[in-house]
């Protein structure tokens, strides 16, 4: 699933195969807990998390891997370190098993982005 047509997050979330499901709703969970003051919408297929109409987190279930954008610059680079052992691009960071996305990195991204307020990547 690239682009979902889902209405929400909660339908998006039930429309992903078995072996996905729980990773990403984990994902979900995490987001909802780490990023007060957010906005869940549903952009571009998927989920999306926006603080005042800006969208600085997301995830999805791609054909071959797990996306986490990470879409502050600030972000990313106070990580570079952790970031760097893992699939990175500009601003996806790539799980391809989701039994193994390192949910504690993850909430470390979320929590650096729900405390500052930074340049979104794109």
């Amino acid at each position: 699933m690239v682009q979902s047509k889902a209405p929400d997050v909660a339908t998006y979330l039930a429309e992903l195969p078995d072996e996905r499901r729980a990773a990403l709703t984990r994902l979900r969970e995490l987001c909802l807990a780490e990023l007060p003051g957010f906005t869940e919408v549903m952009a571009h297929g998927m989920p999306v998390y926006e603080r005042d109409g800006v969208g600085e987190i997301a995830f999805a279930s791609q054909k071959q891997y797990v996306s986490f954008y990470l879409l502050r610059s600030d972000v990313r680079a106070a990580f570079d370190d952790r970031l760097s052992a893992h699939d990175m691009g500009k601003g996806c960071l790539r799980f391809r098993n989701p039994a193994e996305i390192d949910f504690d990195l993850v909430r470390d991204l979320l929590r650096a982005t729900a405390s500052g307020d930074g340049a979104v990547i794109c």
